[in-house]
């Protein structure tokens, strides 16, 4: 994104990537888009009207005269995006790493930041590709040139991936243990994924808030990490750490300025920026600096010098692999099975998927990968009817997963790039895969920094909670719309 583009227009062009269900009405898109109607844009004569058109199958005609309207705007009807959280989100930028860059240069030190730089591991396959090195081979370099301008420290995010998936598996266990005399327990849908988020929360509220699992997003703990953690061992404040993200997908943006992740005593946020893969890709062009010009540099540690094998991945497809680790480690905790290989069915296409673990007939367990938000509309549909068979869904708003993010894999008239997604995916399966539980580092954290794996200090950094706050029915888009 240019630095001098205007501040307001920033604005709306960071919201409307931020998510695949940013909308315009009439647009052909396939994957990306989701054409409903934001009453809050129309009157009801108008939306009965467009329905009788054909909106709800997805055909709008040019003749309907209808405006543009992103699905930001049609999530709740006061706004999804308010006029606070766009400021916040447009202040998200490569201006803003830069002012921090040019005031740590300046004499006065009182003022300067240490700047912490987290890498998401989805964004690395991207820098694999325009790099074209290997995954280990780019992060050096990705970190070398981060350090060249003025990063302290360049952190990977697999750390606080790995406390998301077990804090996940620990809560579906408990879940699925309370079954029985709980209505909210069953199924538990991940959390991990903003966009879903945003939409089970302003849009379906109650239907599905009970059951989103409690554990924060990789990118927030992560945030919790640095700030806490890595700032008292670097005998820094929370304010005095300049924490910024590098992820996949605009989305993030919006989940750092969630107000749970916010030291009003300190005025700090957790993660202070999030920059796309993309973003700090035109950083480089920027800079004027090749790949060949940089110095390779290794990736740093939480805890300084480990023994960490470099750069590993969970199991799963491009994202984070929270079904395949709660399945493996569920069957292995509540029926004594040791599931080796886990097989995929596909069922309306290969962004819905379900896994499911049998015993002489008997069917233990019920999972489902949902990914896209046609995908999620059938879900939501099913779940209605309460015809939703799965103890277990693994929701992502991205058709594809998080390495189809559009903060990276975006093409031409925005739609994502196959071709770059396929090799992502490539370099990315590339990669040894680690299980959480066999973390050194993370045990090590769950004493030093946690205090054990139930304390209240573990609650509170590893743990949030996903609010209802869908308005008056008047007020929001019609949740049971086809997309």
């Amino acid at each position: 994104m240019e630095s001098d583009t205007p501040k307001s227009r920033r604005a709306e062009i960071l919201i409307q990537r931020m998510c695949p269900i940013w909308i315009s009405l009439g647009c052909g898109r396939d994957d990306w888009i989701n054409t409903s109607v934001c009453n809050k844009k129309r009157s009801d004569e108008s939306i009965n009207s467009l329905q009788e058109k054909g909106v709800a199958s997805g055909e709008v005609k040019e003749t309907t005269s209808v405006q543009q309207v992103l699905l930001s705007a049609c999530l709740s009807c006061d706004g999804c995006v308010s006029e606070d959280e766009g400021q916040r989100i447009s202040q998200q930028n490569l201006d803003d790493i830069n002012h921090v860059l040019a005031i740590n240069k300046k004499c006065d030190t009182s003022k300067h930041k240490i700047l912490v730089v987290s890498v998401c591991p989805q964004s690395l396959p991207f820098f694999a590709v325009k790099f074209q090195l290997d995954v280990p081979a780019a992060a050096q370099k990705l970190c070398g040139f981060l350090k060249s301008v003025g990063v302290h420290y360049v952190f990977e995010t697999t750390v606080a991936a790995s406390f998301s998936v077990l804090e996940s598996q620990r809560e579906f266990v408990q879940r699925y243990r309370r079954k029985h005399h709980d209505a909210n327990a069953m199924p538990m849908f991940t959390s991990s994924c903003p966009g879903w988020i945003r939409y089970a929360e302003r849009v379906l509220g109650s239907l599905v808030t009970p059951h989103i699992c409690n554990a924060r997003s990789p990118q927030q703990i992560m945030g919790s990490l640095v700030k806490d953690f890595f700032a008292r061992q670097q005998k820094l404040t929370p304010d005095q750490v300049f924490h910024v993200v590098v992820a996949p997908c605009f989305d993030k943006k919006l989940e750092a300025v969630r107000e749970e992740f916010y030291n009003s005593i300190l005025e700090t946020r957790d993660v202070d920026c999030v920059l796309t893969s993309g973003e700090i890709l035109h950083l480089m062009e920027q800079s004027k600096v090749t790949v060949e010009e940089v110095d390779s540099a290794p990736l740093d540690h939480v805890f300084g010098e480990t023994s960490d094998p470099g750069v590993t991945r969970h199991e799963g497809r491009g994202s984070e692999g929270f079904l395949e680790h709660i399945f493996k480690h569920t069957a292995k905790e509540l029926f004594g099975l040791d599931v080796q290989e886990i097989v995929y069915k596909t069922l309306r296409n290969r962004d819905f998927q379900e896994v499911v673990l049998e015993r002489d007939g008997e069917t233990l367990l019920q999972f489902a990968a949902v990914y896209g938000f046609r995908n999620i509309q059938t879900l939501v549909h099913r779940m209605r009817k309460g015809k939703v068979p799965y103890q277990l869904v693994e929701v992502l708003s991205c058709p594809g997963g998080c390495l189809s993010g559009r903060g990276q894999a975006e093409g031409e008239g925005g739609r994502p790039d196959r071709p770059l997604v396929q090799q992502m995916e490539e370099h990315y399966s590339s990669l040894p895969v680690r299980l959480p539980e066999t973390s050194p580092e993370v045990q090590r954290l769950y004493q030093d920094w946690l205090d054990g794996h139930d304390s209240p200090r573990a609650q509170q950094c590893l743990q949030t909670q996903y609010k209802n706050h869908t308005q008056p029915p008047s007020h929001i888009v019609n949740p049971d719309i086809q997309w």
